[in-house]
C-alpha cells in the first residue's frame, strides 16, 4: 500500500498542501511585467476602478495563472518528484492524484473565467488580447507538462513555454488593460521574454538528477552547469544591450547609463560565477537564505543555490529598469 494510501492528513493540512501546490513563490514573477504593462499606457488612473482592475489581471495571471502552471506540472510529473522533491504535496501525500487535479481544474477554469469577464468589459481589440493572452498561457502551461507533446521534455521547447506565460504575455495584458498597445511594448514584451528564458535554463539545475534519469534533455543535462551559465549569461547580457540601445534611441539617456551600470555588475557576479559554478557568489548567501529566501525559495544543489543567489542581483537590476523605463515612457504618453 502506499503512503498516499495509509497517511492520514488534517483539514488545515490539507488546505496547506492544496496551497503549496499553486507554489505562490512564483506568484510575484509576473508582477512586475504586469506593472509595468500598465505603466507605459500612461492611461492608469489612481482610482479605486483601475487599482481593482490591476488586481484583477494579477489574480488571473498570479495565483490563478502562475499557479495552475505548477500544480498541473506536479500532477505530470509525480514520479519526477519522487527523486527530484519528494516533500512536494503529492510524493509526500498530503494530497492525493485527484485532489492534485481537481486542484488545477478549477484554478485553470477561474483564470479562464476572468479572462473572458475582462476580455468583455473592456471590450473590442483590447479585451480580445487580454483573453487571448490568458487563454495562450493556460494551453502553454497544460501542454508544458501534459503528454504527449510534453514541452519540458525538451530545453528548445520548454524555455520559450516559459518565457511566453511569464515575460511576454502579462506586458500586453496590463497594456491592454488601460490603453491601446504602445509600440514600444512590441520591443519590451520580446526584452522580458529572452530574459525569462536566460533564467528558467539556470532553473533546471534544481532537478538535473531527476532529469538524467527520466531523459529530460534539459540544458545542464546535455552541456553541463559551467556551459549551462555561459549559455544564459550571453542570453542575460544581450539583453541589457539592447536594452541599453533602445532607451537611448528613445531618448532617455540618464536610464542609459543605469542600464550599462546593472549590466556592470552583473558582468561582475557573471564571471565569478562561472569560474566557480558552485560557490562563486557565496558572499550572497545571506541575502537570499536571511533577506528574499522565503520569496524566491532555497536548494539544496549547490549549482541551483549559486543561481537563486544571482538571481537575487540579477532580478532587481533588470527589473528596476524596466519599470524606471516604463513610468518614463507613460509618463511622455499623459503629456501627449
Amino acid at each position: 500500500m502506499s503512503v498516499t494510501a495509509r497517511r492520514s492528513v488534517s483539514f488545515t493540512d490539507k488546505i496547506r498542501a492544496h496551497l503549496e501546490i499553486l507554489d505562490p513563490v512564483t506568484w510575484i514573477s509576473v508582477f512586475p511585467h504586469l506593472a509595468g504593462g500598465a505603466m507605459i499606457s500612461g492611461a492608469m488612473q489612481p482610482t479605486l476602478h483601475d487599482y481593482l482592475l490591476l488586481l484583477a489581471i494579477f489574480l488571473m495571471f498570479g495565483p490563478l495563472g502562475t499557479g495552475f502552471s505548477q500544480s498541473i506540472n506536479d500532477y505530470f510529473d509525480l514520479e519526477l518528484d519522487r527523486v527530484n522533491e519528494p516533500t512536494r504535496p503529492i510524493p509526500s501525500g498530503r494530497l492525493t492524484e485527484r485532489e492534485a487535479l481537481w486542484n488545477s481544474v478549477a484554478v485553470c477554469l477561474t483564470a479562464f473565467g476572468m479572462g473572458l469577464l475582462i476580455g468583455l468589459y473592456i471590450g473590442g481589440t483590447r479585451g480580445l488580447i487580454i483573453t487571448l493572452c490568458i487563454t495562450a498561457s493556460l494551453i502553454l502551461a497544460y501542454i508544458y507538462s501534459a503528454p504527449p507533446l510534453k514541452l519540458k521534455k525538451n530545453i528548445l521547447t520548454s524555455a520559450p513555454a516559459v518565457g511566453f506565460a511569464y515575460g511576454f504575455a502579462p506586458w500586453f495584458a496590463a497594456n491592454a488593460l488601460f490603453s491601446e498597445i504602445r509600440p514600444e511594448v512590441f520591443l519590451l514584451a520580446p526584452l522580458n521574454f529572452f530574459m525569462a528564458v536566460a533564467l528558467i535554463i539556470l532553473n533546471d539545475f534544481k532537478s538535473v538528477q531527476g532529469d538524467k534519469e527520466s531523459g529530460l534533455k534539459s540544458l545542464t543535462v546535455m552541456i553541463g552547469a559551467k556551459n549551462t551559465f555561459l549559455v544564459s549569461f550571453i542570453i542575460i547580457d544581450l539583453v541589457f544591450l539592447v536594452f541599453a540601445w533602445l532607451v537611448y534611441t528613445w531618448g532617455l539617456y540618464p536610464l542609459v547609463f543605469l542600464m550599462l551600470g546593472g549590466l556592470f555588475l552583473n558582468v561582475v557576479l557573471q564571471v565569478r560565477l562561472y569560474r566557480d559554478p558552485k560557490g562563486g557568489v557565496s558572499f550572497m548567501k545571506l541575502a537570499v537564505d536571511d533577506g528574499f529566501g522565503n520569496a524566491i525559495g532555497k536548494s539544496d544543489v549547490a549549482e541551483h543555490s549559486a543561481f537563486l543567489q544571482f538571481q537575487v542581483a540579477n532580478n532587481i537590476l533588470f527589473l528596476v529598469n524596466n519599470l524606471m523605463v516604463a513610468g518614463a515612457l507613460g509618463v511622455r504618453y499623459i503629456h501627449g
